[in-house]
């Protein structure tokens, strides 16, 4: 059945997304080009509705039951209806994150909390009331990253759909099916609007898009590893590490450059790789692949121990180091590890 909806949702959303461009450009709803961005082009966007509507055709074959069913529909059409207008209007981003956190109280209220996680040697963290605010820093977070990421044809929706596939996988293996459930119509409805916006793309998914998919994400990843070991919390931050680290480094390079953080710039993970000289097309494939590197590790950390893990992590951490310096993602001059490892390797040399 699972995989008769993610056919079903693929071709639903495939047939549907010309119809969604059509109304887009009827209504005005187009992404103009400008100094920001790569497009050279008027573009239609709302591509996010036709994910809406096949995800919503997905959930009605089939109706996952749940006690967070209902709030899960109501903070995703919160979130539809502001990606919408900001597309449409485009709205401030006070306007913009009250949707979001509206969208995820709605959720949080509906019991989809990080309640607490089991530590080594048998003890346990009780979060208590932090469950709230930790668990919608999360939504919010994970939903603004995949937003941030959105800057080229097929980006956003192909790391969303490594992703998805991730988080399902590991949902059927621990006999999660209801998250199984939701992470299958989804990946049917983003892989099927990854036809239409693989490069050249003949639509953006616009806010409409990347919010819904950043905010479902969220959730159902938390709903897949809430309550569990320290470790396996980590996996879905581990899955999602290139959209976090994009999103957590544009905050320090903000910082760093005494900026506002909702100041937009061309120094993201995907300009910097621009800037290498990869093409379009290549940086998009790149960073599928640091997506399904990380995605793989987070696989090795639900079968290893708790010590294994830990290897995993620093490792991770190592890679994702060496990517910030190596690519400039913070600045051009940032290289404390790079410099490190060059004057131990000259202090090696005979003299």
């Amino acid at each position: 059945m699972l995989v008769l909806a993610l056919v079903i949702c693929f071709i639903v959303t495939v047939l549907i997304t010309p119809v969604v461009k059509r109304f887009a450009i009827k209504i005005g709803a187009t992404d103009k080009p400008n100094h920001r961005k790569v497009h050279q082009k008027v573009m239609a966007r709302l591509g996010g509705l036709a994910i809406y509507i096949g995800f919503l055709v997905g959930f009605l074959i089939l109706q996952p039951e749940s006690s967070y069913t209902i709030p899960i529909l109501i903070g995703g059409f919160i979130i539809i209806v502001t990606g919408f207008l900001d597309d449409m209007i485009e709205l401030s981003a006070k306007w913009k994150l009250l949707g979001q956190v509206a969208a995820a109280a709605v959720v949080v209220y509906g019991g989809v909390q990080v309640e607490f996680i089991n530590l080594p040697f048998e003890m346990q963290l009780e979060f208590g009331w932090f469950s709230i605010p930790l668990t919608l820093l999360w939504i919010i977070g994970v939903t603004n990253a995949i937003n941030l990421i959105d800057g080229l044809d097929g980006l956003a929706a192909g790391v969303s759909s490594i992703v998805l596939l991730t988080i399902t996988g590991i949902a059927i293996m621990d006999g999660s099916m209801f998250v199984a459930a939701l992470g299958v119509i989804l990946l049917g409805s983003t892989l099927g609007f990854l036809v239409h916006n693989f490069n050249p793309a003949k639509i953006f998914m616009g806010d409409t898009g990347a919010l819904f998919l950043g905010f479902m994400i969220s959730v159902i990843a938390l709903l897949g590893f809430k309550n569990v070991t320290v470790s396996s919390l980590l996996v879905p931050i581990v899955i999602l590490a290139i959209p976090i680290s994009d999103t957590l480094f544009a905050i320090i390079r903000r910082l760093v450059q005494k900026k506002p953080l909702s100041a937009p710039d061309k120094s993201h993970l995907h300009h910097c790789l621009l800037r290498l000289g990869l093409t379009h097309r290549q940086t998009v494939l790149t960073i599928y692949a640091m997506t399904a590197f990380f995605s793989l590790a987070a696989v090795m950390m639900t079968m290893a121990t708790f010590w294994t893990s830990v290897l995993i992590i620093f490792v991770l951490l190592f890679a994702i180091e060496f990517l910030v310096e190596r690519v400039g993602l913070i600045s051009k001059d940032y290289r404390p590890m790079m410099n490190f490892l060059r004057r131990l390797a000259n202090a090696r040399r005979p003299l």
